[in-house]
């Protein structure tokens, strides 16, 4: 005698859960004093770069910083341009926004931004100074 089992079992469905994060946070030292502007509609926007210094020493024993370009809108924008210049140390925190766009030679050009969202003064020198002081306050 043979004896066939027909189960249907109910197989669960699977979902695949995919975490993305887009966060950068960087302490470092603005490389010029920062460019502030406003759109067409007033909106304050500020653009400057951060040198950040690499952990490790290069062949020659130096040490390579790269140099992060941010953007930061708003209000803290127009704060950032008034409290820090060239040597101001700060911490950044935001997201990194690529754009990709032709030059005027048809040439492909790939950008990538740091859209700054928190600013925190740690040693503020203010534009056109040569001075350095601590500084507590964030934006």
């Amino acid at each position: 005698m043979e004896v066939v089992l027909n189960v249907k079992r109910s197989i669960p469905k699977i979902r695949s859960v995919t975490f993305m994060l887009n966060q950068v946070n960087l302490i470092g030292r603005i490389v010029k004093d920062p460019d502030l502007s406003y759109t067409k509609d007033g909106v304050p926007l500020s653009r400057f770069s951060v040198a950040v210094k690499r952990n490790y020493k290069n062949q020659s024993g130096k040490y390579d910083a790269d140099f992060i370009p941010c953007t930061l809108w708003q209000e803290s924008a127009e704060r950032v341009a008034e409290h820090c210049g060239k040597g101001s140390m700060v911490s950044v925190s935001g997201r990194l926004q690529t754009k990709l766009y032709e030059d005027g030679n048809n040439k492909r050009i790939f950008r990538m931004d740091m859209i700054a969202e928190n600013v925190q003064f740690l040693q503020l020198k203010k534009p056109g100074s040569s001075t350095l002081q601590e500084a507590g306050n964030s934006q």
